[in-house]
């Protein structure tokens, strides 16, 4: 059955349906009307965060959730700080609520060994009877969940650690890379603004592509149209 999931999932995109509670999407029942936007755009599957949209997601959607469980400290420092389904607990919260494939962050940030992030992987594999999918920022990242028995790689994180190359546009060179060292199919992720990127990922062997903002937050959309705006009016100033 889960050589059957990630075979159905080759080719696809994953919409991600998310949004934080100073969102004005904020909510179970707007996540559930985005996901079923999603779904009657063509989606793959599903991405979502927290046990209780995961829960209303599955129950008027019939595409697979990759599911994650974002635990939020008080000061969020988004470079350093791990927060994507962190521990065992928050693993089976998302897969009891219908998760298919459960994300976690397997950076090697806060400290945290190679070691470390395979005996996490361990540890959920062990616990959880669903896929795992690792989410990285590095190749070598890539390499040790690999080795530590991960279904899928992400490359969700690439960007969002101190070490990893912070870029506009999404890392394909990651992608290449993930693709030359490890076996396992990939999940490209991370700044995916236009169709034409999400198929260069394709080409380059993703087997799924992950986008996010640019589809279900209004507000970032909206932002890069004022952003040209802005850019175009200096421009005019500039030359006048």
């Amino acid at each position: 059955m889960r050589k059957e999931l990630i075979e159905q999932l080759r080719g696809g995109l994953v919409v991600s349906c998310q949004a934080f509670d100073y969102e004005p999407f904020y909510g179970a029942e707007m996540m559930v009307k985005m996901a079923v936007s999603a779904k009657l755009g063509g989606a793959a599957a599903i991405r979502a965060s927290w046990p209780e949209n995961i829960r209303a997601i599955k129950k008027e959607v019939d595409l697979p959730i990759f599911g994650i469980n974002k635990i939020m400290p008080k000061v969020y420092d988004k470079l350093h700080d791990v927060i994507i389904t962190p521990t065992l607990a928050s693993a089976r919260a998302v897969m009891e609520a219908g998760a298919d494939i459960v994300a976690v962050d397997c950076t090697l940030r806060q400290g945290r060994t190679p070691e470390a992030i395979q005996a996490l992987l361990e540890e959920y594999k062990a616990g959880l009877n669903v896929l795992i999918m690792a989410e990285i920022s590095t190749a070598e990242e890539g390499r040790i969940a690999a080795a530590g028995g991960a279904d899928i790689l992400s490359t969700t994180i690439a960007g969002y650690t101190p070490y990893s190359r912070h870029l506009e546009e999404p890392d394909y060179r990651l992608i290449e890379e993930l693709i030359e060292t490890t076996p396992l199919p990939i999940n490209a992720e991370g700044r995916f603004y236009q169709p034409e990127q999400v198929v260069r990922a394709l080409k380059l062997g993703a087997w799924t592509v992950t986008v996010g903002s640019a589809i279900t937050r209004p507000h970032c959309i909206t932002r890069t149209f004022t952003q040209a705006i802005d850019r175009f009016k200096t421009q005019e100033k500039g030359a006048g």
